[in-house]
């Protein structure tokens, strides 16, 4: 499915991506969720995220604390406080840095609490994006907090591609896991 570009498409994508995100998760087996993530020795995999997240609990509070990222800046703008996207001190260059700080607070955080969590900034996000016309997601300069870009964009971010992402991640997952038992 290609990019969403109008709210409809938005909203179906993040719908069926997140659908999916969670069948497959309700299908992973027990272990593969106690099996630590370990993408090391695949030489295809060398961004930091792949060394980052350890399980199925970093992923998800991983969604979840960007979600939050977009609710926030949204309401704040909204309601006129200015706030970047990313908060201070970082920037599109160190979004690494603030990644690996929702890692580190999370890492008390239980599996069912980051489940419950991320469903319901989910359903805050598809809430909030419904709020918005189709003009208002998908034109340029409607909002001059957004940038140069359009607001829907960062709705496809946090949404339908992040949950690609995550699906992503947890196939390479189970694989390792199916190699691991061939051994």
């Amino acid at each position: 499915m290609s990019r969403p570009t109008t709210k409809n498409d938005l909203i179906a994508a993040a719908s069926e991506r997140w659908a999916q995100l969670n069948a497959w998760i309700d299908g992973m087996t027990q272990d593969e969720l106690e099996t630590e993530f370990d993408f090391a020795n695949d030489a295809k995999k060398k961004e930091a995220h792949w060394a980052r997240d350890k399980n199925l609990r970093d992923v998800l509070v991983h969604l979840y604390e960007w979600h939050r990222l977009l609710l926030d800046w949204v309401r704040s703008n909204q309601g006129g406080h200015g706030k970047t996207f990313l908060p201070r001190p970082y920037t599109w260059k160190t979004y690494g840095e603030m990644n690996r700080a929702f890692w580190k607070k999370h890492q008390e955080t239980s599996l069912e609490q980051a489940k419950a969590l991320l469903g319901q900034t989910h359903r805050e996000v598809l809430a909030l994006a419904e709020g918005f016309s189709n003009e208002e997601l998908f034109s340029k300069g409607v909002y001059p907090w957004v940038g140069g870009s359009t607001l829907g964009s960062y709705f496809v971010s946090v949404t339908a591609s992040h949950y690609d992402w995550a699906l992503k991640k947890l196939k390479a997952h189970r694989k390792n896991c199916a190699a691991a038992k061939k051994q």
